[in-house]
């Protein structure tokens, strides 16, 4: 099994999220149109009838008392969730502070809330992948759940992930739009990775995409810090960005606050991520990729209750084994803006580019860009250009970075790249991103 597992992680840079199996979301619509579903119920004012025995577990990376960043937007979903399908709070049995570097740690942490009656696991970091998939065969009679992997089985473990790409281009048309402000070109981005993973390197690709829609000469240098979790390194890369390139904005794929805290200390401005840091800086802070993790969590909970302690049935229930949504259903956006510090009318464009992209028009990684005309009322006109998505010219292969035989992604006017790529193969940086 290890093998297999080992194997596995390797050949997930370069194969679809989609090999493993996944074929639709919940509500039975395709895993590659999720805006063929209606939006799911997100209101958790009234709770409905529940099974009262009913124990959810979960393993977070850093701690449950976070006020900002990953896992406090996924311990706020699941406690949403648990809230509206009427559980008891203290049927949430968490272990946290996990590293997702240590396999060890983390079965010793699945075996913990499993031997405390979990019913259902969530493993909220990439890197619990193989303790979970190991964990899922060991323990055939509880229900496993990997959010950001790739493994899944059809009976009782699954993976979600949703299109935070289509938030982060909102995000990145904030950044654009308050460096032309500025008439300053220069952007930074703290990334835990980059072309390693295809998360990272998808979201920074459309982050790019979206600042340059609003200003066509602006450049995302990428500081990477190689790790997860660690927010000394997230603070020394934002301030390096700054100090080096003399970057406006500082935007991040990382889980705390600390980029955005810089940005303030700084007097620059920032987006953040995974959820609103206005709180954190709002002399700084403009708008956040955010993530509605309770439509997720509400969604799978309610599916392991309805298997009646059956775990084998749970794939089943959810529709397939691997659940992607974006902004159409609701689970992915961009944070409500902070308009005293951002440029103006850059709300009344970000919110005509969401209503395109919800209405499946146009998405993020086309061969059509993006620009816009405002008029002197606010009211916004956006211009499609066809046009080839281009490349660096560099790709990651066999753990080097090296030319590539052809930078065009996508021809001028072709549909946008495959869902398999974004969510599992993308190695490539487009072009105004700088590594380094």
């Amino acid at each position: 099994m290890k093998k297999i597992l080992a194997l596995a992680l390797a050949a997930a840079m370069s194969l679809s999220l989609a090999a493993c199996g996944g074929s639709g979301n919940p509500d039975g619509s395709s895993a590659n149109n999720p805006g063929s579903a209606g939006k799911p119920n997100t209101d958790v004012s009234t709770p409905v009838d529940s099974k009262s025995d009913f124990k959810v577990g979960a393993v977070y990376i850093t701690s449950q008392n976070d006020t900002a960043g990953y896992t406090f937007q996924h311990h706020s979903g699941i406690t949403a969730a648990m809230k509206a399908l009427g559980l008891d709070p203290a049927d949430l049995i968490v272990v946290d502070n996990v590293p997702d570097n240590d396999d060890t740690a983390v079965a010793t942490a699945i075996d913990t809330v499993v031997n405390q009656g979990a019913d259902i696991v969530f493993g909220i970091s990439f890197g619990y992948i193989n303790a979970m998939a190991e964990k899922a065969e060991t323990y055939p009679d509880v229900i496993f759940s990997h959010g950001t992997g790739y493994m899944a089985n059809d009976t009782n473990f699954n993976n979600y992930f949703g299109r935070i790409y289509q938030a982060r281009y909102l995000a990145g048309i904030a950044a654009g739009m308050k460096s032309a402000e500025l008439g300053n070109n220069s952007i930074g981005y703290v990334a835990a990775y980059n072309r390693q993973y295809a998360e990272t390197c998808s979201g920074i690709n459309a982050f790019a995409l979206g600042a340059q829609s609003a200003n066509p000469d602006a450049v995302v240098h990428v500081n990477v810090i190689d790790t997860w979790g660690d927010e000394a390194k997230e603070k020394q890369a934002a301030q390096a960005l700054i100090d080096a390139y003399n970057c406006c904005v500082i935007s991040q794929h990382c889980d705390s606050a600390q980029p955005q805290l810089v940005a303030a200390q700084n007097n620059v401005f920032g987006c953040g991520y995974n959820s609103d840091m206005t709180e954190q800086a709002p002399g700084a802070h403009m708008t956040s990729a955010i993530w509605h993790w309770n439509v997720y969590y509400q969604t799978a909970i309610q599916a392991a209750m309805d298997c009646n302690g059956d775990a084998s049935k749970f794939v089943e229930k959810m529709g397939g084994n691997a659940y992607y949504a974006g902004l159409a259903e609701g689970f992915v956006d961009a944070s409500p803006l902070n308009e005293s510090v951002a440029a103006p009318n850059t709300k009344a464009v970000m919110d005509a580019v969401r209503n395109l992209i919800i209405s499946g028009e146009w998405d993020v990684f086309s061969g059509v860009k993006l620009s816009y005309n405002i008029s002197d009322d606010g009211k916004v006109e956006i211009i499609k250009t066809d046009a080839p998505l281009m490349s660096d010219g560099y790709e990651l292969k066999d753990g080097k970075v090296v030319e590539m035989a052809n930078p065009e992604i996508v021809p001028a006017g072709g549909p946008s790249v495959d869902d398999g790529v974004i969510k599992g193969s993308m190695n490539y940086n487009v072009a105004g991103v700088i590594e380094g």
